[in-house]
């Protein structure tokens, strides 16, 4: 009795909705992806599985994120620490799955205005996937109602290393080094700063992530392993940022 009690309040509590102020959507969101791993383990799945149902999300979060008239979301999909350290076979299955997906969300995203921008040294990648990339970032867009960041091999210092050697290539002057000026050098060049950074899978750690762009982003941490975060999941974060003040330093 007590048992069947449980469950009909565990899932009262996982239908619960959140109410969300249109008014004071972020316009940007980032969102640190940890936990494929762990999650298909204690689904006694493979690691590539994992990383499926990874990728499946990010499509399910894209389309939310577009339909709340979030303008900018931006996910940290493969940094250059996983690139390099990850065993060969499971970057190997990333790769197959970054190609998979745009190559069969590319009309929809064209059609639905989503714009898919690469943050992070992608050249470096094999050929197939470098121009499945390349196609899919030459898209030509009706209208865009979200531009949607993936950082592949990407780590935020290396980012603002890039940022200083083209300012020394270009002559620029110390005295006229502003902050301006490194933004606009940055891989997110144009884009606003992100209001709300998320990191999934119980680590409390940024992990080389947007180190210039966050300096004044609210930060949430979930338990919740990447596969599991869903729309409920993400309207809760949300809902957590809405609570907040945010002062800039004030």
């Amino acid at each position: 009795m007590f048992a069947a009690l449980r469950v009909i309040i565990n899932n009262i509590v996982s239908q619960k909705k959140f109410s969300l102020d249109p008014k004071r959507m972020p316009r940007h969101i980032a969102i640190i992806l940890d936990g494929n791993r762990r999650w298909a383990k204690t689904k006694g799945l493979s690691v590539n599985e994992g990383h499926q149902a990874g990728a499946r999300n990010i499509e399910q979060i894209v389309d939310e994120c577009k339909f709340l008239g979030i303008r900018y979301l931006t996910v940290y999909a493969l940094s250059t620490e996983n690139w390099r350290k990850r065993a060969k076979k499971e970057v190997e299955g990333i790769f197959d799955l970054i190609v998979e997906m745009f190559r069969r969300k590319k009309e929809e995203y064209r059609k639905g205005g989503v714009r898919v921008v690469v943050l992070g040294n992608f050249q470096a990648f094999p050929r197939r996937v470098k121009r499945t990339i390349e196609s899919m970032l030459s898209l030509v867009l009706d209208h865009e109602r979200i531009k949607f960041n993936m950082a592949l091999n990407y780590g935020g210092r290396d980012e603002i290393v890039r940022a200083v050697q083209k300012i020394i290539k270009e002559g620029i002057p110390a005295d006229k080094v502003t902050e301006k000026v490194i933004s606009d050098r940055l891989y997110t060049n144009g884009q606003p700063d992100p209001d709300l950074i998320i990191r999934t899978g119980g680590e409390l750690r940024l992990s080389n992530f947007l180190l210039w762009q966050m300096s004044y982003s609210e930060l949430y941490f979930t338990n919740t392993f990447w596969p599991a975060f869903n729309r409920r999941e993400l309207h809760k974060a949300i809902a957590e940022y809405q609570k907040r003040q945010r002062r800039y330093g004030k």
